[in-house]
């Protein structure tokens, strides 16, 4: 029996986000390729967008299970690990209501996600800040980038297991979880 399929259970759209996936060419996987696994772990409606590990797909499983397959196929075919942090397309929709910039330019706005809630002190233990803003969320931290990522020195210890994107995509990934 498939691990993935849940009798009774009904399906849900989840958004898995990788790490390190086609930035500065390290981790390279081909989206077709990211599809294949994805539709060879059974799960239905699989859908990538951009080419920096962003997939929208449909599962009877839980989020937890969702992210073990996807981490555990990911560590098959890369042989290493990939870090996936997987959002109900409820969930990509509240971060995208929570951005704390509105008003920013979304391509100079990220949310780093994360497994876990950030910690209260995630803000006071970044170093290099210079003009970027932060706020946290739920499991997110969202950074607003003024003079755009290209030059900031800003690090954040709590982010380090996260993986970002910037608000444009983020919309675009709520959308598409959305159907729309």
């Amino acid at each position: 029996m498939n691990l993935l399929v849940c009798y009774g259970a009904a399906m849900a759209t989840y958004v898995a986000l990788l790490r390190a996936v086609n930035v500065g060419g390290t981790g390279k996987l081909a989206m077709a390729d990211l599809r294949a696994l994805c539709a060879d772990a059974g799960f239905a409606r699989v859908r990538t967008y951009i080419a920096s590990g962003n997939v929208v797909l449909e599962s009877q499983a839980p989020p937890s299970t969702v992210k073990a397959e996807l981490e555990g196929r990911l560590l098959a075919y890369a042989g290493k690990p990939v870090g996936v942090v997987v959002r109900t397309a409820a969930e990509m929709a509240a971060v995208v209501r929570a951005d704390p910039f509105p008003g920013a330019a979304p391509n100079r706005t990220v949310a780093i996600f994360l497994d876990e809630p950030p910690p209260p002190d995630a803000l006071d233990r970044a170093t290099g800040q210079d003009g970027e803003e932060m706020r946290l969320g739920v499991r997110e931290i969202f950074v607003h980038y003024g003079a755009g990522m290209a030059g900031s020195r800003l690090r954040s210890p709590a982010a380090a297991a996260g993986t970002a994107r910037n608000m444009n995509t983020v919309a675009r990934l709520a959308e598409m979880a959305a159907g729309t």
